[in-house]
């Protein structure tokens, strides 16, 4: 038995914080049930590279769930729903703040019908504060937070990150992680929740020790200055001869003793607390002067902490992700398969189908008693 097995998620989100929430809830056994425009459906669906009718993105995220195709504004429709509400345990949704009110669907109205509900709101900033209201996305949050300062490139601009941190982990895990937490006191005490999470407060967990150099000791980071933002030669990016990168972490002493006699550092570079920034130019140099494959085979067999940047292509083929059984679990879609999103749920809590689909518009409107 999956541990979510019998509780009803009903999912009116869209895009990426709520969905990648709700799936994983449904691969730990939950029957998530995606509430959606009809016609267009959740705009997720319109993106490319499409696979039949949907897009490859929205299938990824929506594998293993039910669509309901439900105009929320026309007559009737509370009606139609109130029966599932009633039978729900988990809300999740993130208009902002007012919006699910103003549909008759805020948490108010379904704590009336279903006093045991766990309703979860994920915004951009909160249901409260002066920035309610305002549009914005990843990058935003990012950047609000000061996470985005501390990385910058060469010409000291602050760089795009590579993932969508604030929607991923701002969003979708801490509202599952809240979720949780919910149903587990609702389990002991029969009450739903409220839940409010903001993908910008979230973020903060992340400037830990920005916040200690600031608050303590006065010294509140620049781009790139920190110990695992760039600052220390210990903690870095260095080109290859070849053109490829070398990710090096060799933060404990003795790990960096190792690097410095791998790659020849000279003796003087070696203390680099000296010179940090002279001893980041000195290593990059050494890197430089050989290929990737070169510096590979250089570091095969020693504990260093460093291994080049692979990219996504290469790093599905990786025989160690392989061996996880990391891409096992298959997505199915028109007439093919791919393998299914991996995501951080234990195989102990996972189904035993391996191969699954993903909602299709309105699938389910038979629980709202149309189709």
């Amino acid at each position: 038995m999956r541990p979510l097995e019998g509780i009803r998620v009903l999912d009116f989100s869209t895009l990426l914080p709520g969905p990648m929430a709700t799936l994983l809830l449904a691969e730990a056994g939950a029957e998530v049930i995606k509430i959606e425009r009809p016609g267009t459906g959740d705009e997720m669906r319109t993106y490319t590279p499409k696979a039949g009718s949907d897009s490859v993105n929205f299938a990824l995220l929506n594998r293993g769930k039910k669509s309901i195709a439900i105009d929320l504004k026309a007559p009737g429709a509370l009606d139609r729903m109130r029966p599932l509400v009633e039978s729900a345990d988990v809300v999740v949704e993130q208009f902002r703040p007012g919006v699910m009110d103003r549909l008759g669907l805020g948490y108010a109205a379904m704590q009336r019908w279903n006093p045991r509900i766990v309703y979860c709101a994920i915004t951009g900033y909160g249901q409260s504060g002066p920035k309610v209201d305002i549009a914005a996305h990843d990058l935003n949050y990012v950047a609000d937070s000061g996470m985005l300062s501390l990385a910058a490139g060469s010409d000291g601009a602050p760089v795009v990150p590579a993932a969508l941190v604030a929607d991923i982990a701002g969003g979708a895990y801490p509202a599952v992680i809240n979720i949780l937490l919910a149903l587990q006191r609702r389990q002991k005490t029969g009450e739903g929740a409220f839940l409010d999470v903001s993908m910008s407060d979230t973020l903060w967990t992340f400037l830990y020790a920005s916040m200690a150099d600031g608050l303590i000791e006065g010294r509140w980071p620049k781009p790139a200055s920190q110990l695992t933002t760039g600052g220390s030669p210990r903690y870095n990016v260095y080109r290859t001869k070849d053109g490829r990168f070398l990710a090096a972490a060799p933060l404990e002493q003795r790990f960096w003793t190792r690097f410095c006699e791998a790659i020849g550092l000279a003796e003087e570079w070696r203390d680099d607390a000296r010179d940090p920034a002279g001893t980041r130019r000195a290593v990059a140099a050494r890197i430089a002067e050989r290929s990737a494959a070169e510096w590979a085979d250089a570091f095969h067999g020693k504990d260093v902490c460093c291994n080049l940047v692979a990219s996504v292509e290469e790093a599905m083929q990786d025989p160690h992700f392989r061996a996880r059984g990391l891409f096992d679990r298959r997505l199915a879609l028109d007439g093919r398969t791919i393998p299914a999103l991996p995501v951080p749920i234990d195989e102990a809590f996972r189904g035993a189908a391996v191969e699954e689909g993903y909602c299709r518009l309105g699938d389910a409107n038979r629980l709202v008693g149309e189709g």
